[in-house]
């Protein structure tokens, strides 16, 4: 019972890490946005103590099973698709989201074994009834899970070793936090409610709710003035920013999937992981609030790698071999 009481806390409670987005309470500007801050190039810092705490890693075949949660356009489910089946691609143009993904796999468990190369996309879900309404609490959203592993018809597989959950919100939907501090986050899921430990993370379509803040930089929020939105890859600014979280959480998954492997600081109440570090950089010159070098495409869209067929704009991560955010793009690679 302690323990069951630890984890709600821990769940619940635990704050978020300090990484740029143009949160509404962030007094920034224009100028700001355009120049960066010289004092965080490219996050390097000799103050980032990013340790192995012994927990498990995914090391083997990790499989990504989706939920879609309300109404989904099909060009919207296939950019996302698309985006994950990229993650293992090996034939695509540099930069690629396979370069993006080699800094995970640099990552070890306490064996030696580095976290698997082969991520694909194994199962997927539809919810477009909104069976547990169209706000979502961190504690519901395991109850949404349950529902999908559950199911009587095609249930998703239950993989508590290498499958990750994505519970993916249509752009009607409020989560708890959203917006105002979260545009993604991940957990694992507990017995008591679902029935297993199962690693997995909520992102949200920001369209109507908050695009300024979670589809930046594809969209501006009106208290930054001066500042234009960038064109985005794949013409859907909610999505295109839904990518570069579901990269950061997909990363965190993998190298830290129960809050117990991979973070800086010694709270695991309040982790900084490795994409939280990075948060905001796409690109050589990134930090503070400027996003670095960015890929311009034939069409004025912005982009930092490619895809199987597609672009996408995806944060950096951090390498604990190098010490600073890294990326496919960069201009040392």
């Amino acid at each position: 019972m302690l323990l069951a009481l630890i984890l709600l806390f821990l769940h619940l409670f635990a704050g978020t890490a300090v990484a740029w987005r143009p949160w509404p309470n962030h007094n920034v500007n224009a100028t700001d946005l355009q120049f960066g801050s010289s004092k965080k190039f490219e996050g390097s810092s000799e103050f980032v103590h990013l340790r192995y705490h012994m927990g498990p890693v995914l090391t083997e075949n990790i499989t990504v099973n989706i939920i879609w949660y309300g109404t989904w356009q099909r060009a919207q489910k296939k950019i996302i698709r698309e985006f994950i089946n990229s993650i293992s691609a090996r034939d695509a143009k540099r930069p690629s989201v396979a370069g993006w993904w080699r800094t995970v796999t640099l990552y070890t468990d306490q064996t030696g074994s580095n976290i698997s190369r082969s991520l694909h996309l194994a199962a997927e879900k539809s919810d477009r009834f909104y069976s547990h309404g169209k706000k979502l609490t961190r504690l519901s959203i395991q109850s949404v899970i349950k529902s999908a592993v559950t199911a009587k018809t095609k249930p998703l597989p239950i993989n508590p070793k290498s499958g990750i959950y994505l519970l993916l919100t249509s752009d009607d939907v409020y989560v708890q936090d959203f917006c105002g501090q979260v545009c993604g986050f991940h957990y694992f899921t507990f017995p008591s409610i679902v029935g297993y430990t199962l690693p997995y993370a909520w992102v949200g379509n920001s369209a109507k709710l908050c695009p300024g803040v979670c589809a930046y930089p594809f969209a501006v929020p009106d208290y930054i003035p001066g500042l234009k939105p960038l064109k985005s890859p794949n013409g859907d600014a909610g999505i295109d920013g839904m990518i570069s979280v579901i990269g950061h959480e997909i990363a965190e998954l993998a190298t830290n999937p129960l809050v117990n492997a991979w973070y800086a600081g010694t709270d695991p109440v309040f982790p900084v992981e490795i994409a939280d570090l990075c948060e905001g950089i796409y690109g050589t010159g990134g930090g503070g609030s400027y996003t670095g070098q960015l890929l311009d495409g034939g069409d004025g869209a912005t982009y930092n790698m490619n895809g199987i067929r597609r672009r996408f704009l995806v944060q950096w991560l951090w390498s604990h071999v190098l010490s600073y955010c890294t990326g496919p793009n960069a201009l040392d690679q």
